[in-house]
């Protein structure tokens, strides 16, 4: 087995976070069936109690058919601004063990705690010490797996969920995983699945003990890093403070969208997110891209790179309106409507350049947006919007 093995790499998974978030907030939701992911039939889950996944409810399923599954469910729209806020404070406290902490999300990260053992016991201890503060202090339960590399390690936080701990000592990665499906590794979809099958691999230990070469002639490259994984192979280092590649948000709609002026309200909308977001990350972007799906399910994209990074709502806006028309809005019904910003940068560096106006102009609107930002922050998001949106509240739909 590789050096690897003197790593000790922690896995840590909020459970269920979400929902969770949602009956901490409110205890009176404890025990019941907890839906997160919208308040209308259109959108999708987000997240589920266990409660309510007992029922069949789980992430990425059609809130219609979490409904039919789980009719006296509570049902929750996401409170991502809570969410947010809530992960930061338990990254917080993962940092208190090393600095090489990797987020993959907003309920999980990797932790390389190899040099931390000296000061603070063993990477088993450092599991057990965090799993307890993050419920002393945050009132949340976190599932954890630790192991040599990151592959086992979310491997074995996924195996004793909720409140869970599953620990591979040093040089037993091959045995762990041996019993296990073969779905269970990453990059092992259904298709993959299929074809393993075919030639009679049904489990991680199978695969081990299939020759390499067979493996390659079927899958090429993939056959010999799916061969090295079932082995525990996997030396990829834990990357702290990886920043985000872009900043975005979408909306699925309760009713198929035409009327092309409702369309672009709602593009404004997703705008006046998006442009919020960024500038509180200070970040600035170049690239602008629109994300339309069509009421049977066909999804398009537009881009296009700005000359200057920008992150107003104005620019953001005025982009989307170019790229939509790339598109079969007003023409087709469309269900889903998003807008990302990417290719981003320090909001320091050389300074935002707005797409439509000259300097002077950059500056005033430099200054309007903090001052809507600050109001935003202190009297909640939906304190100040644009006039063309007032109509949309006026008709009982929310911005």
């Amino acid at each position: 087995m590789p050096t690897k093995t003197s790593r000790r790499i922690i896995h840590l998974d909020m459970d269920a976070f979400y929902a969770a978030v949602e009956i901490l907030d409110n205890p009176a939701l404890r025990g019941r069936p907890v839906v997160v992911g919208g308040n209308c039939n259109r959108g999708v889950v987000s997240a589920a109690s266990y409660e309510a996944r007992k029922f069949g409810v789980h992430s990425a399923l059609p809130m219609l058919t979490a409904r039919r599954l789980c009719p006296h469910g509570v049902f929750l729209p996401v409170r991502m601004a809570r969410y947010q806020e809530v992960s930061r404070r338990i990254m917080d406290i993962f940092l208190q063990f090393t600095p090489l902490v990797e987020p993959l999300s907003l309920d999980e990260a990797f932790l390389d705690v190899t040099a931390s053992q000296s000061l603070m016991g063993a990477a088993e201890d450092i599991a057990r010490q965090i799993r307890a503060l993050v419920r002393e202090t945050i009132g949340l339960t976190v599932s954890a797996g630790v192991g040599a590399s990151k592959l086992v390690a979310k491997i074995a936080s996924d195996l004793n969920k909720p409140d869970g701990l599953t620990i591979v000592p040093v040089g037993q990665e091959e045995a762990f995983l041996a019993p296990l499906p073969i779905g269970r590794l990453w990059g092992v979809g259904r298709t993959t699945r299929e074809a393993l099958c075919l030639i009679g691999v049904k489990t991680i230990g199978d695969l081990s003990r299939m020759p390499p070469a067979i493996l390659t002639a079927k899958f090429g490259k993939a056959g010999l890093m799916m061969h090295e994984s079932a082995r525990g192979i996997d030396l990829r280092p834990v990357e702290p403070g990886q920043e985000a590649k872009s900043i975005g948000h979408e909306e699925t709609f309760a009713e198929d969208l035409r009327d092309k002026k409702r369309i672009e309200q709602e593009l404004l909308a997703l705008c006046l997110k998006v442009g919020k977001r960024a500038r509180d990350k200070g970040l600035v972007g170049r690239t602008v891209t629109i994300k339309v799906k069509y009421r049977d399910f066909v999804q398009v994209t537009r881009s296009l790179t700005l000359p200057g990074p920008v992150a107003d709502d104005k620019s953001l806006y005025q982009t989307g309106c170019l790229l939509l028309a790339k598109t079969e809005v007003g023409l087709r019904p469309i269900r889903l409507l998003g807008i990302s910003l990417a290719n981003l940068s320090p909001a320091g560096a050389g300074g935002q350049l707005a797409l439509f106006g000259e300097s002077r102009t950059r500056v005033k609107d430099c200054r309007l947006y903090e001052a809507i930002d600050t109001i935003s922050d202190r009297y909640g998001s939906g304190s100040i919007v644009p006039a063309t949106l007032v109509e949309k509240r006026e008709d009982g739909k929310k911005p």
